[in-house]
């Protein structure tokens, strides 16, 4: 046994005094070297298993988390809007949980191989606490030096966990409005309607308007002069709202309600301001608001009703 032990030196575990137990005496002189080898290699399959296990259970939770079967009732048939714009939902949650799948591979591949590192560097008797200090020094230092981007990018791993906006949505972030093209971990691509790309880093954003999620409102003022029937002029409004309702064109495609008329919002010693009301569709609400102006206004002319800014 004692033998056993100086043969073996430091490298006690269970494959130098099994080597040592299964080849002759004579040959003992390379068994540590090939015990130490064996460790190394064990070390190094035993991380890269670990890796490939963990690469694992993110697939398996991100195609959870992921899941885009379309319902039986939807399939072999034409969609209307709103089922469009459910799948559309259930597509951006596609999409956000397969970055973050991403993310959290990258994460385990570092954390894993990089201890699985350290250990290999440990059991060749390389001393690794002054690597870690340097390491450790050169974090702080390159922390210091981007902490804007690494501001940016833990900005951009919450709004794509929280949903704040996706691709295609038009949000207004700021210092600029208009339809996102792209969106990464550090920065989000607009084009505003004047056809100008904006690039925003996402650290930048401090609060967030989304006009394409869920749902949007269409409100139209009308404002009619003082005199005019009230009675007459909301029952005109709610035939207006009615017959868009009722229109294919609208209905289901770009307004998901029917419209309401609210009654008087405002009134002064020269006008009478209505107000209508579509909820719609999301990104669709200036279409509906454009489509309720011409109907109202065809109405009231229809009815000699004059405009506040009409009448004398």
């Amino acid at each position: 046994m004692n033998n056993l032990v100086r043969s073996c030196g430091d490298n006690q575990g269970f494959i130098c005094p099994a080597l040592n137990t299964l080849f002759p005496q004579g040959m003992g002189t390379w068994v540590p070297l090939v015990a130490s080898l064996a460790d190394l290699v064990l070390i190094l399959v035993v991380g890269l298993l670990l890796r490939k296990l963990a690469q694992r259970i993110i697939d398996r939770v991100v195609r959870r988390a992921a899941s885009t079967t379309l319902p039986a009732r939807l399939r072999g048939r034409t969609l209307s809007s709103s089922e469009e714009a459910a799948l559309l939902l259930t597509e951006r949650r596609k999409q956000r949980a397969e970055t973050m799948g991403s993310v959290l591979k990258h994460i385990a591949t570092v954390v894993i191989i990089g201890t699985t590192l350290l250990t290999i560097l440990s059991r060749l008797s390389i001393p690794i606490a002054p690597l870690l200090t340097s390491v450790g020094i050169i974090g702080v230092a390159v922390g210091f030096g981007a902490q804007e981007l690494v501001k940016d990018f833990i900005a951009g791993m919450f709004m794509l966990l929280e949903d704040q906006y996706g691709v295609g949505d038009v949000i207004d972030v700021g210092p600029a409005v208009g339809t996102v093209e792209a969106v990464t971990l550090r920065i989000t691509r607009l084009r505003d309607l004047d056809g100008r790309v904006w690039y925003v880093r996402n650290g930048t954003i401090t609060r967030v308007g989304n006009e394409s999620q869920g749902w949007s409102r269409a409100a139209v003022d009308v404002p009619v002069a003082y005199d005019a029937d009230v009675p007459a002029v909301r029952e005109l409004l709610q035939r207006v709202a009615a017959e868009l309702w009722e229109d294919p064109e609208f209905r289901d495609k770009m307004i998901v309600e029917e419209p309401q008329v609210f009654g008087i919002e405002q009134i002064s010693d020269t006008a009478m301001i209505f107000r209508v009301s579509a909820k719609t569709l999301p990104a669709q609400q200036a279409a509906v608001a454009r489509e309720l102006r011409i109907r109202v206004k065809s109405a009231l002319d229809q009815e000699s009703i004059p405009l506040a800014a009409a009448a004398g």
